[in-house]
């Protein structure tokens, strides 16, 4: 591959070679941007072929100059149906020309920008990635998911789409599913209990979802740790980076006397920072924790009791 800096149309100034055209022995090498060939303008020899231009795109602070001088349109909006192919009439009712437009022509306006909503989607699949995506966008926001967690699960729920793994079921629980996928894949600590509440859906029937998600895509899923959620409970909690460090250090030296098989991690996670807190004389109830982490203070207290004897903890309290 030759290496120049050029311009449309005009001379190439060579940057690591001599630009001789082997042919003809001719220094009148040009790009044919159009084609993308590199050739030699006196003989005609093609040099290179499929060339692209490396070069800068245009800039400017004048957003009306930019789309006009850019050559390349925007990416693929995954979290969209049609990945933001399609056009759309604007909801202003405002001409090319930014005038208002007469009231005879409104309602005209009006059906065509109805028809457009209804041709953008007119088949099933269609229909069904815009429920779907709409329902990723829903639960992502109530919950504070990034935008990249978003389109990992509008990305997966195309993949099973085209494994036809939706057949029968929930289209809201298919999405379901995969947003907590994602976060799972992620490390973002979300439980069934937070995303079941926000959907309304059994949290059984999600995590079945989920799993013959992850057994039909052949989806590696790490299990998750309570530490991923102690940080996030402190937080919303309101307590101090030493009450979480304490806490981490009871889930680490509980995970090398490996008592933590078959116990819930929220619930193991709430129970370190109750221990933490009262080492600490932080006043933070058992209630108070059980609603951040979405588990009983049954659940805490029955951990709490495990890890004090466990790990020989009752002289600290």
């Amino acid at each position: 591959m030759y290496e120049y800096e050029f311009k449309v149309g005009k001379k190439v100034d060579s940057v690591n070679i001599v630009n001789v055209c082997p042919e003809c022995g001719s220094q009148n090498i040009i790009l044919d941007y159009q084609h993308g060939d590199l050739l030699c303008n006196s003989c005609g020899l093609i040099l290179d072929e499929l060339y692209i231009y490396q070069g800068d795109e245009w800039l400017s602070n004048d957003s009306d100059v930019e789309d006009q001088k850019v050559r390349t349109g925007p990416p693929d909006k995954v979290r969209v149906f049609d990945k933001g192919l399609s056009t759309e009439i604007d909801h202003r009712n405002k001409d090319s020309y930014g005038k208002p437009i007469s009231n005879k022509n409104r309602s005209q306006l009006y059906r065509l920008r109805k028809w457009q909503k209804r041709m953008m989607a007119s088949n099933a699949m269609e229909k069904n990635l815009r429920k779907a995506f709409r329902e990723i966008e829903r639960i992502g926001s109530i919950i504070s998911l990034p935008n990249t967690v978003r389109e990992e699960a509008c990305v997966l729920y195309r993949e099973a789409v085209k494994k036809n793994l939706i057949r029968g079921r929930s289209i809201n629980c298919i999405a379901s599913s995969c947003v907590y996928t994602t976060c799972r894949k992620a490390g973002i600590p979300r439980t069934l209990d937070e995303i079941s509440e926000v959907t309304m859906l059994d949290k059984r029937e999600i995590g079945r979802t989920y799993r013959f998600i992850c057994k039909e895509l052949q989806l590696k899923m790490e299990p998750v740790k309570a530490q991923d959620y102690i940080e996030r409970f402190c937080n919303e909690l309101d307590l101090d980076n030493s009450i979480q460090r304490e806490a981490k250090g009871i889930i680490d030296e509980a995970e090398k006397i490996e008592i933590l098989s078959g116990k819930c991690p929220s619930g193991l996670a709430a129970a370190a920072i109750y221990i933490s807190a009262k080492n600490r004389k932080k006043k933070v109830t058992q209630h108070d924790i059980a609603k951040v982490a979405s588990v009983t203070e049954v659940t805490i207290r029955n951990r709490y009791k495990e890890l004090v004897e466990e790990l020989n903890l009752k002289t600290l309290l």
